[in-house]
């Protein structure tokens, strides 16, 4: 069976993997992301394309920024900011000669859970990805919606306060991007101590009144921002993705304050269906081979 060399570009590591169509993994391993340098990041995909090329038939990529995959252009980089307005499918097939495939990295979330995961069989859907920033996409009949100019789906940077808009604490990025819960327990308890995600969880699910606290208030901002998404969009179910959705308490807790905010606003708004991502530490990698599969 054919296989494809699938590659995920972070902002401090590249994680590749040989995939085929059936989503077997037969190689998979990582490495550091260069910090500075283009030109080494073309080498590092240039040297695992001739390590593999006689097992692959395409490269497919996911990476950050804003990203033009009808035409392999990187309009941003994000982190990365060496990928500003760079061809980076030209630059590659310089020295690979198959085909090659480029999409944002959220967006590469919502395309695995669309081609093979839990919104498989839903027409219009969003996925939210929880990590450093509220990742995610709209999917419009079965489609990842990408926008005129590429930045459908860029949750991080809705403004949550009319007294504050600008001000990144008051971005969605700011309320529920990763520092966010820790920022909320560290205030409950008047402590600078950084405790991580992993801990606060662990003490909520012991009964620790703070970080339970702290969770309700989380989930609260994430519910009142998915109500007004879905007021624009109108979708039939949301997925929520990142390392953070594998703790059970967090589904809970978001469908809990769904409940609540959709019933204190008394709207004809749809209540969707909220469901864990099916993928998560590979969930790019799938996703970019997916949407390598349909070029």
């Amino acid at each position: 069976m054919e296989k494809y060399l699938a590659i995920d570009i972070g902002g401090t590591s590249i994680k590749y993997a040989l995939i085929d169509k059936n989503l077997n993994i037969s190689m998979n391993d990582i490495m550091d992301t260069p910090q500075n340098s283009l030109d080494e990041l073309v080498n590092i995909i240039c040297t695992l394309y001739e390590k593999y090329q006689t097992k692959i038939t395409g490269i497919a990529i996911s990476m950050p920024g804003v990203i033009d995959s009808k035409n392999g252009y990187c309009l941003t980089g994000g982190a990365l900011q060496y990928l500003n307005n760079v061809p980076f499918v030209e630059l590659l097939k310089k020295k690979c000669s198959v085909s090659i495939t480029i999409a944002n990295d959220a967006k590469c979330a919502g395309y695995a859970e669309v081609g093979f995961g839990s919104l498989k069989d839903v027409d219009n859907s969003i996925v939210l990805v929880l990590g450093t920033a509220i990742g995610g996409c709209l999917i419009k009949d079965k489609e990842v919606y990408i926008g005129k100019h590429f930045g459908a789906g860029e949750f991080s940077f809705i403004n949550t306060d009319s007294h504050h808009y600008g001000e990144f604490d008051y971005t969605w990025w700011g309320k529920n991007g990763s520092n966010a819960l820790l920022k909320i327990y560290q205030k409950l308890i008047n402590s600078d101590h950084q405790f991580t995600g992993r801990e606060i969880f662990e003490k909520a699910n012991n009964g620790d009144k703070y970080a339970l606290k702290s969770l309700h208030l989380y989930t609260l901002e994430l519910a009142i921002q998915i109500f007004n998404i879905q007021s624009i969009f109108d979708a039939e179910k949301i997925a929520i993705g990142g390392g953070i959705s594998a703790q059970p308490l967090l589904l809970e807790l978001i469908n809990k304050n769904v409940d609540e905010v959709f019933s204190k606003n008394q709207s004809p708004i749809y209540r969707p269906d909220i469901v864990p991502c099916k993928f998560r530490n590979d969930a790019n990698l799938i996703g970019a081979l997916y949407l390598h599969l349909q070029n």
